[in-house]
This record gives C-alpha cells, structure tokens and sequence, in this order.
C-alpha cells in the first residue's frame, strides 16, 4: 500500500506505471484507480476508472453549501455513491468469487474517505484483503485527522508492506 502526505505526489501514477509493467508482463490483473477531473484548470472531482476501460464519477464539487440527508460530502465534493458502487463492487465480486486458478492481482486506488462511505466496498475490501492468492496493490490516505477504521486495519496487518510516497 502506498500512502501519501500530500494530494499530487504521483500515487496513481505510480499505481497506473505497475499496473502497465505488471499487464505488459503477462501478469492478470484488474481493479480500479481515481482520476482528478479537472475543467479550465481547476479540479473539480475525481473519476473512477476500471482497468478494463469503464469510467464514471466518484465525487464532483458541489456549489450548493446545504446538504440533504442521502449526500456523502468530503470537502467541497458531493460522493456519487451509486456511481462508484456499480464501478468497483462488480470488480471486486469477481476476483472475490474467482478461484483459485484465476487469483490476480487487485489494484484499489484509493481506499480513502469518499471511497468507505460504501458498506459494500469495505466488506469487499476485506474480503478480498483475507482471499488467498490475491496480491493488493493499493493507496491509503496517512492518517489526519479522526483515524479511518478500514485504513488503520489494513496499516495493522502483519500480510502488508507500506510505502510511503512523498
């Protein structure tokens, strides 16, 4: 897992850099990374793309300051739930569901805050985390701030190697 103090040091990119030596290698893999998004130079959310080509939206900047009861918010973004459930759940499913046969590597970037706003996504990440045979390459926020249950866990695990990205 690659953690990082600052938004912008390279973590995706160096997520997206193995995935494509890893690929070019013959080695199965899939997952998912986030992307900013970015209109007239300014971010105005990020993106998830699957290593299979889909995309869609994880969080978008919101100009409304009110929220409504079902709005996940991190910051100035609006979490799309539904968006990023239907992206990374079925991916997830399926390298949990695989055998042992098909054990590939998962690539999840990033398990953060908007990200386990999904019930879901956190019993799938375990999941996945306690298959056997299945290799995790992931990014994790370090911890600021009020401690993210699921980052901790996975910090704690004797199975992981952290490296910071600065």
């Amino acid at each position: 897992f690659f953690p990082s103090l600052f938004l912008g040091v390279g973590k995706t990119t160096l997520i997206q850099k193995v995935t494509q030596a890893l690929k070019s290698s013959g080695i199965p893999i899939d997952g998912f990374y986030t992307e900013e998004v970015r209109e007239g130079g300014r971010r105005t959310g990020f993106d998830v793309v699957t290593l299979s080509g889909k995309r869609g939206p994880l969080s978008r900047v919101s100009s409304d300051s009110s929220t409504s009861r079902r709005e996940y918010r991190v910051g100035q973004y609006v979490v799309d739930l539904v968006s990023f459930e239907q992206l990374a759940l079925p991916m997830l499913r399926e390298i949990n569901h695989g055998s042992d046969a098909d054990k590939k590597i998962c690539v999840i970037d990033e398990i953060g805050k908007m990200e386990l706003f999904s019930q879901a996504f956190i019993q799938a990440v375990r999941q996945t985390l306690t298959g056997s045979g299945t290799v995790v390459l992931g990014t994790i926020p370090i911890p600021k701030g009020k401690p993210l249950d699921l980052v901790e866990e996975i910090r704690s695990r004797k199975d992981v190697k952290v490296f910071n990205v600065s």
